[in-house]
């Protein structure tokens, strides 16, 4: 029986079940903003924007930016960032490989920092975007091969009695998945067929998941000129734990922050501030691309919007100067089989609460004065608020806030909701985390945070 009224986990969960893709969480993102009464602004056309209206713009149709304008005088942005992208498998040129004569194989190679053992043996597709031939138009459609099309087959331990102990897996050998099986040759040559009828011939055979594609998308095959294509995990994502206090799911990094901060830019009405809600993609692979936070995205959007609104020049940079940045990527919960891992002096737990996060050498963005807004928004939204950094020991990862910063110059905080195998393609995060984001992003966007004298700010 469906649940009428469901959780914002499990909204969260759903959300994240569509959005198989970069792409796809865009499109459902789209969709969600027109029904909302949001118009799309292109790139390439001119704007009109007036005040109590919402607008959005998409960038590769894999990174999204909304914002809604207040209708009174805006004196500076709210933005709320995250990402689309999760780490994963990209499919490369060449798409199939025949091996002996009896497997077909996909080509691929890793999208950012995988943990390569965690995709063995588990049920996938492929998803992503199509460039098409339409008329004498190049179109973009979403694609997802809906059904169990693919595994990548570990070997077997009686062929490898040391993998317990050290296994290294080499992606371009070890991790190449298993699309199909040919024929046994008794098959293909009874009753006179002959190899290529039965499929056996390369050529005909390098058309399988292209022709699998082109019916999904509902497409001719001989009109696909491009592609973008990733492979997923088919496993759905649910409530789990003794209360069902945890969520397990793929690509929780970073959906579950995208799912919180579009929530709540759509439950509230700016108040004097432009209301923002930025999703970039590539951000597990540096952010160095036309469409990442590195790129001029967000700066391109916001000086559109001050343009929009008649603030050139010096009144935009007065602008940037009363504005603030939510910089939301999940962060490392304290595992339970190796708390070692975690810096002693902060350790974030999941379901309890916001984390912000903070690192010497600047991979976040917060400092001081961020730090001092944040927690006095989440004292403001009544919800709890917790500290990571790296073990001095550890490297750590960057995120969108420090690489943005480079491009817009306001004050910015990095944060994010706590979980457990970060980059696994089947991730553990905290049910009541989503809310709390939910809940701190919906209160953030209707708060009022002003500059003071020395750099120091005011929220009311």
């Amino acid at each position: 029986m469906k649940n009428e009224n469901p959780t914002a986990a499990e909204r969260c969960l759903a959300f994240i079940d569509e959005s198989v893709s970069a792409f796809h969480a865009v499109e459902n993102i789209e969709n969600r903003l027109i029904q909302q009464g949001f118009r799309e602004l292109k790139e390439s056309s001119r704007w009109e924007i007036s005040p109590g209206e919402g607008y959005f713009v998409k960038r590769n149709d894999s990174s999204l930016i909304a914002f809604r304008i207040p209708s009174a005088e805006a004196k500076g942005f709210h933005i709320v960032a995250s990402h689309s992208d999760s780490p994963c498998f990209k499919l490369k040129a060449g798409d199939e490989t025949l091996v002996e004569k009896s497997y077909v194989k996909l080509n691929v190679e890793p999208y950012g920092g995988m943990i390569y053992a965690t995709w063995l043996d588990r049920s996938l597709s492929v998803a992503g975007r199509l460039v098409c031939r339409e008329g004498d138009r190049l179109v973009s459609r979403t694609v997802n091969i809906d059904e169990d099309l693919l595994v990548i087959p570990n070997l077997a331990i009686h062929l490898d009695r040391e993998m317990n102990k050290s296994l290294a897996y080499n992606p371009q050998v070890d991790l190449q998945p298993l699309l199909s099986v040919c024929p046994a040759r008794e098959e293909r040559e009874g009753e006179g067929a002959s190899d290529e009828k039965n499929g056996q011939d390369p050529k005909e055979r390098s058309n399988i998941l292209m022709k699998k594609a082109a019916s999904y998308a509902g497409v001719e095959e001989s009109d696909i000129l491009g592609k973008d294509l990733y492979l997923y995990v088919r496993d759905r994502g649910r409530l789990a734990g003794a209360e069902k206090e945890l969520m397990i799911s793929p690509r929780l990094d970073d959906l579950e922050c995208v799912f919180a901060s579009v929530e709540s830019f759509l439950e509230d009405e700016p108040g004097e501030y432009v209301s923002v809600c930025a999703v970039f993609d590539n951000e597990e692979v540096g952010s160095q691309t036309k469409q990442g936070a590195a790129s001029t995205f967000l700066k391109d959007t916001l000086e559109r919007i001050g343009e929009g609104l008649d603030k050139p020049g010096s009144e935009y940079r007065r602008m940037l100067a009363e504005s603030f940045m939510i910089s939301a990527d999940n962060a490392h919960g304290v595992h339970p089989n190796h708390p070692e891992k975690s810096e002693p002096c902060a350790k974030p737990y999941l379901n309890q609460g916001i984390v912000i996060k903070f690192h010497g050498g600047q991979k976040y963005t917060t400092d001081g004065y961020s730090e001092a807004v944040m927690r006095d928004i989440c004292l403001r939204a009544k919800v709890p608020c917790q500290s990571y950094c790296n073990r001095s020991d550890i490297a750590g990862g960057s995120t969108l806030g420090n690489v943005s910063s480079s491009q817009v110059s306001i004050p910015a905080v990095d944060i994010g909701l706590p979980q457990l195998s970060m980059h696994s393609p089947y991730e553990t995060a905290g049910v009541m985390d989503t809310c709390y984001l939910t809940k701190v992003a919906a209160h953030f966007y209707s708060a009022c945070i002003r500059a003071g004298e020395g750099g120091c700010y005011e929220v009311v």
